[in-house]
This record gives structure tokens, C-alpha cells and sequence, in this order.
């Protein structure tokens, strides 16, 4: 958003989050409550918010991310006249990922939700190519033009500072009980679709046969309701499992591991996770789900193993810690890629091209209605096109 605002956009920010961060920078931040939950009464309630929000900060271009805002922000905006909607795709979730009868159920009901919601879609960005061909497949997609635009971006040269001005490896092992150990770190909601359930298991394994070995599990499980792994489940596995929690400081936690296990079930966009692992000089294994091969390429800079399969997990993280050479130059090639495909610089230029398409057709728009004979007595105005 910063980088957008540095190229001349009026960037205003509307969620569910904490306004502090967005004040400290001088961005304008709008909150409106959704449930990220099934919850039909509280999405229609969002859709009403969000059409006041949209009307009060005289938005023109609206960019939604994720699987509720994908939907609620175009249904919002459908009869807003000349606000163009953009939504990014940035993976399927939990309704196209899980397997349990709930998700099968609600599965064709979101599909259809999305075909309604691409009425008033003027751009839709993908992520990576199979989420593309999904809505291409079941129709999703509507009139409105595509564009894959890989991953969210990610700002280089800030996450190397923060690396290096890190707090000492030494005095955060010492702080997490890790002591001398080989450390295997995930960073990801701890919940079964993300595979925590399966990583837990791959970690027994590894345990069995490497015992120095500790894992460590950094993100929220408080907040993920009924997807959560219980703590119970998280505790029979100490002491080689250790979970803090979330965490602020990512970059000097990644510095001090040794591989990045990220055994997710959904269907992703493009981790931020495996972005940052990259960075930070990690070999990594994940699945071969979508969003996670478009960052690693199976034997070449990286390694991907099928999802719900601990055996397979371990016996990667086992020849990750065995051959350190095969996996400094797996991690050197994953953060050569994420430097030229994924930087916040590429993804922001991208985004700008895709936006000023949009302006200059709401602009030829404008000037058409100008230009046609009027049939009542009043003088149809062009509008204005604004930041």
C-alpha cells in the first residue's frame, strides 16, 4: 500500500484489523466486522458496511484479497456505478481444499457466489496458473479480463535489514530452550489444513532417528475456531515440538533454523511463508499444492512431497540435515527465484499496469457519455477520475 501511495494513488485500507500499524505509517484505515466463518446474516451485514465505506472514501478503484472480501467487496460495489473491483485471488481456502462433508456441501454454493460476484468484477488476479484454470473451468470468471500477477510481494531489502539487525541467534535459542539443536521451523496458522497435524507426525519420525532435532511451530492457534489443533495434541509431542505462538520477529526466527517444513493441504496462492524462508537462506520442504510449486521446484530448489503424508515429510527433512551441501544450493536457487519473480518492486509495477488499464477505460467510459446526445434536460457529467 505504501508503495502504491509512493506512485500517486489515495490508498485507503479497510479490515478486521488493528488501525495502529496503518496510523504509524499515514495510512488511512477504515475497519468493518466479517466472520471468516459460514455466517450468512454477518456477511450481509459486511456488504452493507462495506457499500457506505466504498461511498464514504469516494473509492474508484476497490482491490479485495481473500476468500470472504472476494466476494462480499463486488456485491458491495454492484450498484455503485464507476467503482471498479479487482480481486485477487490468493489461493482457494478451506472450501476447495478440505475434504470433510461441510466443504463438499458449500463447495458449488461458492462457486456460484463467485459467478454472481464476477457480475461486477471488472479484473480478477491470480496468484498462479491452477487457480486461473479453476475459475476458467467452473466459469467463475464472468466478462471481466484475468491476469496472473504471482504472489502478493515481497519487500527485499526491508526483510534483509530486519535480518540483520536481528536479535543474536545464541540469545533466541536460549530464550526458546532450543540449546545447540538442529531446528526445523514452520511459520503458519496452526490449524489441520494447514498440515500441522501431519508435521507433528513427520516430527515423531524424525525424532526416532535424529532425537537432537527440535521443531519449531511459530503462529496463532487461539484464533482459528474448529480448525485448530488442540494444544493437547501439540503438547505429547514436547519436548522435540516447541510452539510459541505468533511472533513479530519471523526473519531472526528463520535465521536461526536450519530447514523450513511447510506441509500445507490448501490450495495456496503464493506463501508468504516460503517467500520469506527463501530470503532467509532456507531449503525447503512443502506439498505439491498449488501456490507452493510455483516457489519451489521438486529436487532443484527445494523439495515437494504429497500433503497428509509424514513419511514422505520426514524423510526430506531428513536428507535436508544429512547433506548440507545439496541444501545450501537448493535454498541459493529458491532465493535467487524469489528475487527476481516475487520482490514487492515487480508485483507493485505489475498491479500499477493493471490499474491504470482500468482507469483509462473508466476514462473512455466518462468521455462516451459525455460525448452522446442527452434526451432530458440534464448535462451528463464526465465525472471525475480522481488520484
Amino acid at each position: 500500500m505504501l508503495a502504491l501511495a509512493a506512485r500517486g494513488l489515495r490508498v485507503t485500507a479497510a479490515g478486521t484489523g488493528d488501525p495502529a500499524p496503518f496510523k504509524r505509517v499515514g495510512l488511512e484505515y477504515r475497519g468493518f466486522a466479517f466472520d471468516r466463518f459460514v455466517n450468512p446474516l454477518s456477511d450481509w451485514a459486511a456488504v452493507r458496511t462495506l457499500s457506505k465505506l466504498l461511498v464514504g472514501v469516494r473509492a474508484e478503484l476497490v482491490q479485495s484479497f481473500d476468500t470472504k472480501p472476494n466476494l462480499l467487496v463486488p456485491l458491495a460495489a454492484r450498484s455503485l456505478g464507476d467503482v471498479s473491483v479487482i480481486r485477487t485471488i490468493n489461493g482457494l481456502g478451506w472450501v476447495y481444499s478440505s475434504r470433510s462433508p461441510m466443504a463438499t456441501m458449500l463447495s458449488p454454493i461458492y462457486r456460484a457466489l463467485h459467478r454472481l460476484a464476477a457480475r461486477s468484477t471488472a479484473f480478477t488476479v491470480f496468484q498462479n496458473r491452477d487457480d486461473q484454470m479453476f475459475f476458467e473451468r467452473h466459469g467463475m470468471l464472468g466478462t471481466g479480463a484475468s491476469r496472473l500477477i504471482p504472489g502478493s510481494g515481497i519487500d527485499v531489502e526491508r526483510f534483509e535489514q530486519a535480518a540483520a539487525g536481528a536479535a543474536p541467534p545464541a540469545a533466541l535459542r536460549r530464550a526458546l530452550g532450543l540449546g545447540t539443536s538442529e531446528v526445523v521451523i514452520t511459520v503458519t496458522r496452526m490449524t489441520r489444513q494447514k498440515g500441522i497435524r501431519t508435521l507433528l507426525a513427520a516430527a515423531a519420525l524424525v525424532h526416532r532417528v535424529r532425537p537432537g532435532v527440535r521443531f519449531l511451530l511459530v503462529g496463532p492457534r487461539q484464533s482459528e475456531g474448529p480448525l485448530a489443533i488442540g494444544q493437547a495434541e501439540i503438547d505429547r509431542h514436547a519436548p522435540y515440538v516447541i510452539a510459541p505462538g505468533p511472533r513479530s520477529d519471523i526473519p531472526a526466527l528463520l535465521a536461526l533454523a536450519d530447514v523450513f517444513a511447510f506441509p500445507t493441504e490448501y490450495r495456496e496462492g503464493v506463501p508468504r511463508c516460503l517467500l520469506e524462508a527463501a530470503l532467509a537462506g532456507l531449503p525447503i520442504v512443502t506439498t505439491r499444492m498449488p501456490g507452493c510449486r510455483d516457489v519451489v521446484g521438486d529436487g532443484w530448489s527445494g523439495f515437494l512431497v504429497p500433503p497428509r503424508d509424514p513419511m514422505s515429510l520426514a524423510a526430506k527433512i531428513l536428507d535436508l540435515l544429512r547433506d548440507r551441501d545439496t541444501a545450501r544450493l537448493m535454498a541459493a536457487r529458491a532465493m535467487q527465484l524469489v528475487k527476481r519473480e516475487f520482490s514487492l518492486g515487480i508485483t507493485v509495477a505489475r498491479y500499477m499496469t493493471a490499474y491504470e488499464e482500468l482507469l483509462s477505460r473508466v476514462s473512455r467510459r466518462h468521455r462516451a457519455k459525455a460525448a452522446a446526445p442527452q434526451r432530458g434536460p440534464c448535462h451528463a457529467d464526465a465525472g471525475r477520475l480522481g488520484d
